[in-house]
């Protein structure tokens, strides 16, 4: 048995880049030569979706779905996860779920992704309150803020940046760009680092 970093992607409604944002991140763990293993509590089952139109190269790293386990996924995970060095939980986009609060008990990081607009962020605070509930409890529990589908140098980037100062959840320096080949990569069940794309160093 290994320790292992457990990453819930969580935001309250579709459309974030939630499973985009889990898939090509565990791309690139698992290019780094991590053992990853992504866990799909989600009933629309995007991530298994996503692995499964793997077909000539396989999907970098196994996943599973666990969506039926519900509010005890996380015993689900903690056991799944033992043998991993990085579990990554897609959640469904709803702050009221109770997969995502259960996932959330067991995980060391969060990771919110907003698209670049400022309704998107007001629209995440669901969410945000969900992991000030839980890391009441779960003291090791992280929180960060993913901006996805950013045109940089716009107004509403700039917008989204500055409203995030008081959002209450840091966000990362890095943000994901708006780019075809993020969801090119789901088609082919894979990641861009499957594609040789500049776009690949924002998830690396």
């Amino acid at each position: 048995m290994q320790n292992t970093m457990i990453v819930t992607v969580t935001t309250r409604k579709g459309g974030a880049g939630k499973s985009t944002v889990t898939m090509q991140l565990a791309g690139a763990l698992a290019a780094r030569g991590a053992a990853v293993l992504v866990v799909d509590g989600d009933p629309q089952a995007s991530a298994v979706q996503w692995a499964a139109a793997a077909d000539e190269k396989p999907f970098p790293v196994p996943v599973v779905n666990l969506a039926a386990a519900g509010s005890r996924i996380d015993r689900e995970i903690l056991e799944q996860a033992a043998h991993f060095e990085y579990t990554l939980v897609d959640c469904p986009p709803a702050s009221d779920s109770p997969v995502s609060r259960s996932a959330l008990w067991v995980s060391n990081l969060a990771l919110v992704p907003v698209n670049s607009s400022p309704l998107d962020l007001w629209g995440a605070v669901g969410i945000r309150d969900v992991i000030e509930d839980v890391q009441a409890v779960n003291e090791k529990l992280h929180a960060r803020v993913v901006i996805n589908q950013c045109q940089e140098n716009t107004t509403l980037a700039r917008e989204v940046i500055e409203a995030l100062e008081g959002f209450g959840i840091p966000a990362f320096t890095t943000r994901i760009g708006h780019r075809t080949v993020y969801r090119q990569s789901a088609v082919f069940g894979g990641t861009v680092h499957d594609f040789g794309n500049r776009a690949s160093q924002a998830i690396s």
